[in-house]
């Protein structure tokens, strides 16, 4: 089984690691009430999806 004849150093390390982070969320603003909500989903705030109400949200 081979072994590592050197030992990793912390740059070379965190080089590798660099792509290894988190993004963030992409948001779009909702065409309806204006807050903003992730594509492709119905809005929590309003309920509606494509211009249509789908779910009906509760005020509170």
């Amino acid at each position: 089984m081979a072994l590592p004849k050197r030992r990793t150093s912390k740059a070379r390390r965190d080089r590798r690691r660099s792509h290894d982070r988190l993004t963030s969320v992409n948001l779009s603003l909702c065409p309806q009430c204006h807050e903003p909500k992730m594509p492709h989903r119905v809005c929590p705030h309003c309920g509606t999806y494509k211009g249509k109400e789908v779910v009906e949200v509760e005020e509170g």
